[in-house]
């Protein structure tokens, strides 16, 4: 039980599978200069969050407290912060890799990670969206920047970031190609998938052509194989950098282009979205709501692959 000074979070001490996440109390942070004090209400589970709990990744070795989507409701603010002040509600992405810490009950990051949340959302819905929205609006939008009538092939399109980038691409006008399970393309379809390609089925390196823009979220093979999918000059933007010069110099060999991102925290992508969010044009499908303390439930689900949409943590 959190105490007036002390907060409960899940940390892990060890790297693993999901049985290395524990309830731990911990000391409530305080805001720095230009930082906010968030009181967590909700936190979503991207595919980031069981990669760094078995592996490190960025963060290297435990212990530490994961997540960085995080929805709630600023407590305190830093000096010179004047974006935000306490009261207000606030969704946002703690600033990728190093800025960890959403599955708790407090978190402290740079006021402008954060964004208004929007009025027509609960904290549930607000807490899916950040990290996966921001990654699919900075591959999308601010990267490839889509042009109504463009084809766009979106990889793993049912997933966290593909269901959104679906979206987000039939805002912008595009034309969707998605690949999923067949299962699955009821649920695309009614976001608003153009096309739909059971990668079980078929072949879609054979099925698919003349694309502007692949967003690549799986990476090995998927990587080689899009390139060939893209018309002359088209563009694949992978999410999953390797930091290898590769796949730029396959796809310059064949007359397109490849890049790698690196989702980064971004007030203006969060203010746009929340505008998309409000005008009811991009909602996150939460597949399943688990308690803070059930997160491990959550990561060893996560850890299937086979979620349609978001985990969220829901903290209060």
């Amino acid at each position: 039980m959190s105490t007036a000074n002390t907060m409960r979070a899940i940390s892990q001490d060890v790297l693993g599978g999901p049985e290395v996440l524990k309830e731990v109390e911990l000391e409530i942070p305080e805001p720095g200069p230009s930082e906010v004090l968030v009181r967590v209400h909700a936190a979503g589970l991207n595919p980031t969050d069981w990669k760094h709990r078995a592996n490190g990744n960025f963060l290297g070795k435990p212990p530490f407290v994961l997540g960085w989507d995080v929805s709630g409701v600023v407590e305190a603010v830093g000096l010179g912060v004047t974006v935000h002040k306490p009261g207000d509600e606030v969704f946002g992405m703690l600033p990728y890799p190093y800025g960890v810490g959403a599955h708790a009950e407090y978190v402290t990051a740079p006021a402008r990670a954060f964004a208004r949340k929007p009025a027509e959302v609960d904290h549930v819905q607000a807490g899916a969206v950040p990290l996966a929205a921001l990654t699919a609006w900075q591959a999308l939008v601010d990267t490839a920047d889509v042009q109504p009538g463009q084809r766009v092939l979106i990889h793993a399109a049912a997933g966290g970031v593909g269901h959104l980038a679906v979206q987000i691409a039939k805002e912008r006008g595009a034309y969707v190609i998605g690949t999923a399970s067949s299962g699955k393309h009821d649920f695309l379809r009614g976001l608003g998938a153009d096309e739909l390609v059971d990668y079980r089925e078929t072949d879609f390196a054979e099925a698919v052509r003349d694309v502007d823009v692949v967003l690549d979220t799986i990476g090995g093979d998927y990587r080689s194989r899009s390139l060939r999918t893209l018309r002359p000059g088209g563009l694949l933007v992978s999410i999953l950098p390797s930091g290898s010069p590769e796949l730029a110099e396959e796809a310059a060999g064949l007359g397109v282009r490849a890049v790698e991102l690196l989702v980064e925290a971004d007030q203006a992508g969060m203010s746009a979205i929340a505008g998309l969010v409000a005008a009811g044009t991009l909602r996150a499908t939460v597949a399943e709501v688990f308690p803070l303390a059930e997160a491990a439930k959550a990561h060893a689900l996560g850890d299937t692959g086979r979620t349609v949409g978001k985990l969220v943590l829901q903290v209060r």
